[in-house]
């Protein structure tokens, strides 16, 4: 008697998670050397400092290396961890939990630094003396989702640690 095929379905956010940071970080990455687009950003600090910094490479970097290979290699672990170890994943819930902190964090990241790198670089080369007003604003939106990234990460960390926990120490 034939098994039924292991159901993988829940991974397939991920590869998609995956696919849409890469899109969009390619997107991003044709955008930004643009000619004007690219003159503006060198006019604003990109990508040594100041607010062009947090576009290029800040935000180009979270959306291909976190939305692009971070949830890839995700989605490649909690496929092979059963396969390799021929123990389950510690938590089917935390596979979830750990895609959808990850993804929203790092879309929001990806936003914030966006955003506020954009209105920024407006008011370097308009209106410096505003940076400050709008600056601090920055730190705590971007610690916030950040955190929301990192509990992402800690959670698909506890899964595969609990996991190999599992196994290493079977009975």
């Amino acid at each position: 008697m034939q098994q039924p095929a292991p159901d993988h379905k829940h991974l397939a956010k991920f590869l998609l998670g995956s696919a849409t940071g890469f899109f969009i970080g390619t997107v991003q990455g044709v955008v930004q050397l643009l000619p004007p687009v690219r003159a503006w950003l060198d006019s604003v600090g990109s990508p040594i400092s100041g607010p062009g910094h947090m576009i290029d490479p800040l935000a180009h970097v979270h959306i291909n290396v976190v939305g692009g290979v971070v949830l890839m290699t995700m989605a490649v672990t909690y496929y092979l961890f059963p396969i390799v170890t021929g123990y389950p994943v510690w938590s089917r819930r935390l596979v979830h939990h750990s895609f959808w902190w990850t993804f929203i964090g790092v879309c929001g990241f990806y936003t914030t630094l966006l955003i506020f790198g954009i209105i920024e670089g407006n008011l370097l080369l308009t209106d410096p003396s505003a940076i400050p007003a709008v600056h601090r604003y920055y730190a705590p939106v971007l610690s916030a989702v950040a955190t929301v990234m990192g509990i992402g990460f800690w959670v698909f960390f506890i899964n595969v640690f609990m996991g190999a926990k599992s196994y290493l120490f079977r009975s």
